[in-house]
């Protein structure tokens, strides 16, 4: 199976709507989980802008 650019972006569409599609009580908690997963997510991408191999970069 051939893998595209679009496939995690169609998961996340589907998240959503499965979210959207839910009591509003929980559709809070599941967007509080999906933001955290996205988080971690980002923190964990090695960064290769040029501004962080710059000496005294934080």
């Amino acid at each position: 199976m051939e893998h595209t650019r679009d496939e995690p972006t169609d998961a996340l569409w589907s998240r959503l709507r499965l979210i959207e599609g839910q009591p509003l009580a929980s559709r809070a908690d599941a967007y509080g989980a999906l933001h955290d997963e996205l988080m971690k997510r980002l923190e964990n991408v090695p960064r290769s802008d040029a501004r962080d191999q710059a000496p005294g970069a934080r």
